[in-house]
Formats: C-alpha cells, structure tokens, sequence
C-alpha cells in the first residue's frame, strides 16, 4: 500500500510537471511575440472624451460665439455660447450649451486693457467661465489707493469685471513631490523630460536662473545639475540637467509620499471643474479643483501669464513640484496665497506650452500623444492621481516588479525551470528507489 501511495504521488507530480513546462513555454512565447505597450493604449476615462468635445466645439466655433467649456457635476461638457444657432450646433453634439451674454473675445479684450494698466504687485485676474466674466483679485499686500486706481480701469472696461481682495498674498512658493536645493532656496522637482539625448528635470522658473546648481539632499553633497534655460517672469518653467545626462530607472514617476509614486504616462490640457492632484516636498499629496485657466499674477518678481488657477492647497517649498489626474501631467506649481490648514488658491505653469517651448517630451515615452489638447479630466470625485508604484529611490523599480510582469519573459522562465526541477527530482527519486530494491534482491540471493 505504502509503495502504490509512493507511485501515484510521483506520477502526479511528473503530470502537473509536463504541464507547468507547457504553461511556462507558452508565457514566454507570448511575452516574446508581444509588442511592447504603446502611450497610447494608456487608461482614459468618459470624461476625458466629453472634455475633448467640449475643447473641440470651442476650436471649431470660434471665440466670437463661444465663451469657454467647463465639465459639470455629471462629467459632462458645457460650453458657453452666445446665440442659439451656436447653441444648437452644441446640443446636436451632445454638449450641453449655456447662453452667455460676453463672447471670449470680449473677455480677452478685458484681460488686455488690465496687463496694458499699470502694474500692481500683489494682483491676478482669471475668466470664469461659468458666471461669464472677468475676476480681478487683489491681496493684502495691495495698497488702497492702488486697489481703487485698479477699480477705475474695471469700471471703464465694462459691468463684467469683478472686483474681489482675498487674504494672504501672492508669492511663488519657493524653498515638491523631490526636494531640490541650491543657493537661491529650496524647489520641487517637477516631471523628468529628455530632448533624445540628455533627461532634464522640468520645474518652475522662478526657482532659480540659468547657471544655478542644485543638490539632492540637505547636506549638498550629492549634487542633481544645473539649470540649463527657462523662463520667468513671463512664463515659470526651466529646465535642469543632470550632471551624469540621465535621470536613471524609475524616470516616470512622482513621489506622492510614503515611498510611493504615480506613473506618469502622457501630457495633457486641464479643463475647468476638474479634480487634479499635486505633490510637494512641504506639503506632500493634495488636491482639489481647476477653477479657472489663462490667469495672469503679478507676483512681486514679476508678472506671469497663461497659468491654470486651482483650489488645491501649496505651501512655500512646493514651489515646481508636478500637478496631474489620472496619470497625465498638466502643470508644474507656480505660486498662490493661502495654505493647507486655512486652504488658498494656486497656481501652475501649463507642461504642454512649456515642453513644446523648450523642445523636450516626458521620459518614457515615445510621442506625446495627450499633448495636443488632450483632457486628463474625470468626473468629480472619480478620478484618482494614476497608477501607483513603489518608489525605490533612483532605481524606480524593484526585481521582483519585473519579474511578475505579465508581459515579460520572467514569468514564463520561473515556471519552465520549476518544471524541470520537480521532473528531475521525480526522475531521481525513482532511480534511488529501484537502484535499492535492486540491492536487496541481490543481497537476498546472494546470502
């Protein structure tokens, strides 16, 4: 009994075996014969394709009949319009259309008339889309007198402008997801780019200018590079290189906290009402809303126009790190007023304007296949920061990441090689057991 117990467990384990060989020799055949992923095959939610419409009908339409596009409570786009053959024209392409009395052009008219008045530190105005005007902000720093001078232009451009002073100032919030340091203070690092042949960390202009050296750690012994071009006031990007060229294995992502990160996986345009995430070295992960896009700030440096306005909170130290949703990178953290306990609104330096003006694409990937107005956009409180992974330091990565991924080769070879094992083991097992009955027969007969 015991040996027929012996037989069956052996011949069990010769069977399952064989079929851990073909299993495994499958895997492999089909990880080799697979193609790589493509960017493009990366996640996008409904919202993204409704926020696309919506950006679409605007383009298509003219800002002479439309007055910008904005996502609902529902995910679903609305675009201002101001008559109704536009409106129509939005209804038969499944937006939702709001009548609005001032058309863009009109509210870009306004916004020309306040940068060509004189400048007033301390000031920042927006288009709000959904109430159809023009929102003029001053903080405390901003005098009386300079705030009533600023009233007086308002009032002359016409009933649609309005007037608010909010608490705290405006100021970039130098000192992100990766602390950077050099003399002129401490920065985040944003998103890794490369042009094809050097990797650059993108961060925010402001930081510091071109020529300035920066280091990984608070004892400045291990330094990151040298800011190589940029742009501030203006704009508020830059670009700093590595020292060694290469930015290293787990390139695409962002440090969300906790030794974690999010994969980054394309570049794309925000769209008003959307739920976007940012990181920072002070603050760490926050988020909130995109409540108004093309904002102009004149920060005490200097003045800085197109940024997207948000409610998420940003303290000082946060000052370029990466803002994104859904794994698409949308801007880079510029400045605000406020903070995270009191809350506060902050603003960021678009990515696409600044990789296309510095020539550079994300780290990874091939093409930039959201840069072209494509929206991360998700519907309220759906969306989440992207796919998360372990951040490891400069080595992104771990063995054992690559080893369970699907669609390599590493899978396949484990299950191959235990295959053989076990068959050898069975094999040898079986020779041992016959190689001693053959002994004791023999000995047997011979005494």
């Amino acid at each position: 009994m015991r040996h027929a117990r012996r037989r069956i467990v052996r011949r069990v384990t010769r069977l399952a075996a064989v079929g851990g060989l073909l299993v495994g020799s499958a895997m492999v055949t089909r990880a080799v014969a697979s193609e790589p992923p493509d960017a493009s095959t990366a996640p996008r939610t409904l919202a993204q394709t409704a926020s696309g419409a919506g950006a679409d009908l605007v383009s298509r339409l003219g800002t002479d009949r439309t007055a910008g596009h904005w996502v609902d409570s529902d995910g679903r786009p609305v675009v201002a319009v101001t008559d109704e053959r536009t409106a129509e024209a939005v209804r038969r392409a499944g937006a939702t259309a709001k009548r609005v009395r001032h058309s863009m052009s009109v509210l870009r008219s306004a916004t020309a008339t306040l940068r060509a008045a004189p400048r007033v530190p301390g000031t920042a105005w927006t288009l709000d889309y959904r109430s159809n005007e023009v929102v003029v902000r001053g903080d405390r720093t901003v005098s009386g007198s300079d705030w009533s001078r600023l009233t007086g232009v308002a009032e002359g451009i016409g009933g649609f402008v309005r007037m608010e002073r909010t608490e705290g100032a405006f100021t970039t919030r130098l000192k992100g997801a990766e602390p950077i340091l050099s003399t002129a203070g401490r920065c985040s690092a944003g998103f890794n780019v490369t042009d094809g042949t050097r990797d650059f960390i993108l961060t925010a202009g402001h930081c510091g200018p071109t020529g300035s050296v920066w280091f990984g750690d608070g004892r400045g012994d291990r330094q990151i590079g040298r800011t190589v071009a940029g742009s501030f006031p203006g704009d508020d990007f830059s670009l700093v290189e590595y020292a060694n060229g290469k930015a290293g294995e787990g390139a695409d992502l962002v440090a969300v906290g906790d030794g974690k990160g999010v994969r980054i996986t394309g570049t794309g345009e925000p769209a008003v009402g959307e739920r976007v995430f940012r990181s920072g070295s002070t603050s760490g992960l926050r988020d909130g809303r995109v409540t108004a896009l093309d904002a102009t700030v004149n920060y005490p440096e200097g003045t800085v126009t197109g940024l997207i306005e948000t409610d998420v909170c940003a303290e000082p130290g946060d000052s370029g790190g990466p803002m994104f949703s859904e794994g698409i990178a949308l801007g880079v953290t510029s400045g605000g007023s406020g903070d995270c306990d009191r809350g506060g609104t902050t603003f960021f330096q678009p990515l696409p304007e600044a990789m296309e003006s510095l020539g550079v694409r994300l780290v990874g990937s091939g093409r930039q296949d959201a840069a072209a107005g494509t929206s991360a956009t998700a519907p309220p409180g759906a969306a989440d920061p992207g796919a998360s992974a372990p951040v490891t330091g400069v080595e992104g990565s771990t063995l054992l990441a690559r080893l369970t991924d699907r669609r390599n080769v590493g899978p396949g070879l484990l299950i191959v090689a235990g295959s053989l094992v076990a068959l050898v083991a069975t094999r040898w097992i079986r020779a041992e057991a016959d190689r001693k009955a053959y002994q004791r027969h023999y000995s047997a007969t011979w005494g």
